[in-house]
């Protein structure tokens, strides 16, 4: 005979209901104050960490550099230093440099005659610009040349003018040429510098040839103009070309006047040509 059946199980008991979930309330909203970071407190703690450090670093340099013994000088004079270590012997000396060589040696003789030569059937100006045997007062130079005689005569003399050459010549009915070499003494002051530089200072602008010039060649820092043409009423047309350079103590000046256009290349060549007696 078979067992009965076993009673069925009892339910299980339902689960407890979930408490309610509590509402998200912003901060703002709950009522109590919030407490922000104070701002740049990041960057005042890493600056105050870099000045430290940088302070701390220098003591320590300091105290070590203070530790150390003093290092002496080398002494001013050291045997064995010059060159070479032992004389040349005598056939082995150079030869001293020949007058034609020496720059000095031809200024400081005969300036005149380091003047470039007139050209073929140009007929040579004495009388008419004053300059009788080459030599020209420094008061005529300044005189003729400059609107304010005086002050100019008062500069070359505080720049160290030594002597001024100068040489003229007529080519034709009406085109003249006068060439200046400005000699200076050698002294503190760069006299023939700076009377070039006076020069070319003015000479881009209206009161000169209005123009920046063009460089001439074997001169550090010549250079050759054309000015406009003046015309007036009742006479010819004014044509004006000049060339300024330096070499050296002598400050290079030449100009030429005609009633026509004056080309470049005739006052770059006549520049070029006085350049390479100099």
């Amino acid at each position: 005979m078979s067992a009965p059946p076993a009673p069925p199980a009892p339910p299980a008991p339902p689960a407890p209901p979930a408490p309610p979930a509590e509402p998200l309330v912003p901060p703002a909203a709950s009522g109590a104050p919030v407490r922000r970071r104070p701002r740049g407190r990041t960057t005042l703690i890493i600056t105050a960490a870099a000045l430290l450090g940088i302070s701390g670093g220098a003591a320590v340099g300091y105290g070590v550099q203070a530790e150390r013994a003093p290092t002496p000088l080398a002494a001013l004079s050291q045997p064995g230093l010059g060159y070479p270590a032992k004389p040349a012997a005598a056939d082995q000396t150079p030869a001293p440099l020949p007058a034609a060589q020496d720059r000095q040696v031809r200024t400081d003789g005969d300036l005149r005659k380091l003047l470039v030569d007139r050209p073929k059937g140009a007929k040579k100006l004495t009388g008419k610009l004053g300059i009788e045997d080459g030599w020209e007062p420094i008061g005529q130079y300044a005189e003729g040349f400059y609107e304010d005689p005086h002050y100019m005569f008062e500069s070359l003399a505080g720049l160290g003018l030594r002597r001024v050459a100068s040489a003229a010549w007529q080519q034709g009915q009406y085109r003249e040429t006068v060439v200046h070499l400005i000699q200076f003494r050698s002294s503190d002051v760069l006299g023939a510098s700076d009377h070039f530089a006076d020069q070319m200072f003015y000479m881009p602008d209206k009161e000169g040839a209005g123009n920046p010039g063009d460089p001439i060649e074997g001169s550090r820092e010549g250079r050759y103009f054309l000015y406009k043409v003046e015309r007036k009423a009742g006479y010819l047309p004014a044509y004006h070309a000049r060339a300024l350079a330096v070499r050296g103590d002598i400050a290079l000046d030449i100009n030429i006047h005609d009633t026509v256009p004056i080309s470049k290349k005739d006052i770059r060549t006549l520049a070029e040509r006085q350049l390479e007696r100099l």
